[in-house]
């Protein structure tokens, strides 16, 4: 027998503590040491990655124990059991490179795509009756830290209400779909010229608004109609949904939300949406502007008396009304099929 095909151990047996020394080797698919012999299949090879001795574990026979590591893996190698696949990614520097390199892309797939796809299942499960409470939840913690009651007469507030129904009543007329049906107008001061959704078909519109754009309604029901389109794609439990990764996958495999929703009012206050939903909202905004006879171009004064009294100075809530994508942008858009029909 060649000094290749063989190498010495210590075989504990299982039954005393006693190791005996074996001569190890390979032979017509089977491991023989000493005297004895076991199918491969039910021999388990030790790692090359662990330091010091190596071991052989023998399914029902014991340990082989090989105090020299590297003799072992020279001999290991030299009878055609070299390490598997992911041992020997981890041999190798380069491979370990680009394994962290391909992780890393796809940790950040996951991300870009992966969360919002996750994100958007899980608000496809959630019922429409189990965003009231977030959205209450939510308006009760910005009444606390930065809202204040609005200064507008009760007539005022139904006068806006009506408008804002009017143009609702109109869309639907002209065969627009997906519109909410038992909305909420709320009317607050404290955060400037400025509007915002919530969960559960709510929105607020500020005095600062009303008052900026007196003389120009058409702007003021086209920004009302930007913030139907948040609440018509749900993007504020999308916002929410997004900000608990690890609460969001878990609620979509384990079917259970209600955890998941408890820490969503927190989140809609601090989060504010994305250019992707800003973009959503505005295209609902134009076209429901559109279809309840509202002209939606009025919409570029807002954005130009805005940054006449307010510069660029941001909006003390994430989730209002934002000047993102850019002013310009924007003012295009909404101007691009012209005016609405009278």
């Amino acid at each position: 027998m060649s000094a290749s095909t063989f190498i010495t151990g210590r075989w504990f047996d299982g039954q005393c503590g006693m190791a005996q020394p074996v001569v190890v080797s390979l032979h017509n698919g089977a491991l023989r040491f000493g005297d004895r012999a076991t199918p491969l299949d039910q021999v388990q090879w030790p790692e090359r990655m662990r330091h010091g001795q190596r071991q052989i574990l023998l399914r029902g026979a014991g340990v082989i124990s090989f105090p020299d590591a590297a003799a072992f893996d020279a001999w290991a190698d030299s009878v055609g059991q070299l390490p598997g696949l992911v041992a020997r990614w981890q041999l190798s520097w380069h491979l370990a490179l680009m394994s962290l390199a391909l992780l890393t892309g796809l940790l950040a797939a996951g991300w870009r795509w992966g969360l919002p796809w996750a994100s958007d299942r899980v608000v496809e499960r959630v019922p429409l009756s189990a965003e009231q409470p977030i959205g209450e939840q939510v308006m009760a913690l910005l009444d606390k830290q930065q809202l204040q009651p609005s200064r507008l007469s009760e007539a005022e507030q139904l006068a806006w209400r009506r408008r804002f129904e009017l143009m609702l009543t109109r869309a639907r007329s002209a065969g627009m779909t997906g519109l909410p049906d038992h909305w909420q107008l709320h009317f607050r001061r404290g955060i400037g010229a400025n509007a915002f959704a919530l969960p559960g078909e709510q929105m607020c519109v500020t005095d600062e608004l009303l008052e900026l754009l007196k003389d120009e309604p058409d702007a003021v029901l086209t920004v009302l109609a930007h913030e139907t389109g948040h609440v018509r794609h749900r993007h504020g439990l999308r916002l929410g949904l997004r900000a608990g990764v690890t609460a969001a996958v878990t609620a979509l495999w384990l079917g259970d939300y209600s955890s998941l929703l408890n820490g969503l009012p927190l989140a809609l206050v601090t989060k504010g949406y994305s250019r992707d939903h800003e973009r959503e909202a505005d295209a609902f905004a134009r076209e429901l502007a559109r279809r309840g006879g509202v002209d939606p171009a009025r919409v570029a004064v807002f954005f130009e008396r805005i940054r006449e009294k307010y510069g660029g100075a941001e909006s003390p809530l994430a989730i209002a009304f934002s000047s993102h994508p850019g002013d310009g942008e924007r003012i295009a858009f909404f101007k691009a099929e012209g005016p609405a029909e009278p």
